[in-house]
């Protein structure tokens, strides 16, 4: 099993058992929309250095995954991600794809502050179909 994939799902049992929303998923025509936010801190530093990923109290990671319906075979598309706040500050973030054998994710890196509420905008793309992921999540400096 990749080392991504075996952190993510460690992740999200850990994350399951504190938060009842930790992994989400979302039907959105033919794909799984497969979806976490999480602080970067979470990351061991061997991990976030074998994906260029950067750990601080100060930044968060959403990670995409997008798989057909029919076959959870994972699917290659174009993602843009914007985080707004509450005060509605719009932050467009940098989406970095990762395949690993089989598998494909799309990480971005959201800064914020303690307790600092985000909207999360997803729009994905590929051929002639487009969707729009839409999704709240809190991060806390720890």
């Amino acid at each position: 099993m990749p080392a991504l994939l075996k952190y993510l799902l460690l992740s999200i049992t850990l994350l399951v058992s504190a938060t009842a929303n930790a992994e989400q998923m979302q039907k959105l025509g033919d794909w799984d929309v497969h979806y976490i936010a999480f602080p970067s801190t979470f990351l061991t530093s061997d991990i976030a250095s074998d994906y260029a990923i950067n750990r601080s109290k100060y930044l968060g990671i959403i990670n995409i995954s997008v798989l057909d319906s029919d076959t959870l075979k994972a699917q290659a598309v174009t993602m843009t991600i914007t985080a707004r706040n509450l005060l509605g500050n719009i932050r467009e973030l940098d989406v970095r794809e990762i395949r690993e054998k089989n598998a494909i994710y799309y990480i971005a890196e959201v800064p914020h502050r303690n307790e600092e509420t985000y909207r999360i905008k997803v729009t994905i793309s590929s051929g002639n179909q487009t969707q729009e992921l839409k999704f709240q999540q809190k991060f806390y400096v720890d």
